[in-house]
């Protein structure tokens, strides 16, 4: 397995945990992550991510563990379709219900149909993620107000549900964009190569990275 030549590390600020990042940005993102949470369970989440030149996802591979469980997920985008392929070992759903959580239910999706338009990957919890659609749509550079409304794959962890999403960014200036879904608003601060530093209510990146 190759090296990556470069490394950023998040701290989350919703809950214990972190991610670290590995990846090459040389043409489009290709990338391998680590993140620990113990919300709503204790998990270790690792994912290798690839992507096209023009940042558009291409595939995703996820595996997700706990006490006495795991899960993984694989996403492959071809011909302007997704394939989703999923594995489970051990009983999440209850180890959740005995947390006092609700059950996650199955991993991936019934329907990979529904997530045609989706041309970006969103890994819940993953502040590394925002990089694929800003820098796609240009947003780093593209004038303050401009305003782009995408559908995302979405994967839920630590369940690994896969869903489909509609997100809005929003460039704000230099170094910051808005991100909303939903009813949820967050402005991420960036550095100057679109990658996040401050993503507020999730993560920030630590000193060094």
């Amino acid at each position: 397995m190759p090296t990556m030549p470069k490394s950023l590390f998040w701290t989350r600020t919703d809950t214990a945990g972190a991610e670290h990042a590995r990846f090459d940005d040389t043409r489009g993102l290709t990338a391998r992550g680590t993140q620990l949470a113990v919300d709503p369970i204790p998990y270790t989440c690792r994912y290798q991510l690839a992507t096209d030149e023009g940042w558009a996802s291409t595939r995703l591979e996820i595996e997700v563990e706990g006490a006495g469980w795991l899960r993984s997920v694989r996403l492959e985008r071809a011909a302007d379709r997704w394939r989703v392929t999923t594995a489970e070992q051990g009983d999440l759903d209850g180890a959740l219900t005995a947390a006092g959580h609700p059950p996650a239910g199955l991993p991936g999706t019934d329907d990979p149909d529904r997530l045609a338009d989706a041309l970006d990957i969103d890994l819940g919890g993953s502040a590394l993620f925002n990089i694929l659609p800003v820098r796609r749509l240009g947003l780093t550079d593209a004038p303050p107000d401009t305003a782009r409304r995408i559908t995302v794959a979405w994967v839920l962890v630590p369940g690994l549900q896969v869903v489909p999403a509609e997100q809005v960014y929003t460039a704000l200036g230099p170094g910051r964009v808005r991100f909303a879904s939903d009813t949820f608003t967050a402005d991420l601060e960036l550095d100057a190569n679109g990658y996040v530093l401050r993503y507020p209510g999730l993560a920030e990146r630590s000193a060094g990275t």
